[in-house]
């Protein structure tokens, strides 16, 4: 039982990191509010950038997906093979057609 938890604990650290550093994405660029602890302009509040594929395709998705085990799982790849602690945002390390149905199907349930 308590592997499970510290497994719980150690998704949900993942998770806080995460979404910490999308909130800090897109400083650097000058399109972003005045408020200079806010998201960059064309990235809706409650959501947050990643970029996709061979093209590194950038994508504006939900922060609901976050509680998604499938996203959950792109998110551990992306961790993984790039990690978090860059300045180009997050990289998911999946073919576009691929994220492209995935996120479809999410946002549909």
């Amino acid at each position: 039982m308590a592997v499970r938890k510290s497994n719980k604990l150690s998704q949900s650290a993942m998770l806080k990191q995460i979404l910490k550093r999308c909130s800090s994405l897109g400083k650097k660029n000058n399109s972003y509010d005045d408020d200079e602890n806010s998201l960059p302009i064309d990235v809706p509040k409650g959501h947050f950038a990643v970029y996709v594929g061979e093209n590194r395709t950038r994508y504006i998705v939900p922060i609901s997906f976050l509680s998604y085990p499938e996203f959950q799982c792109l998110l551990h790849r992306a961790e993984e093979e790039f990690g978090f602690d860059h300045d180009m945002g997050i990289t998911i390390p999946c073919e576009e057609v691929v994220f492209q149905s995935l996120t479809s199907s999410m946002l549909g349930n």
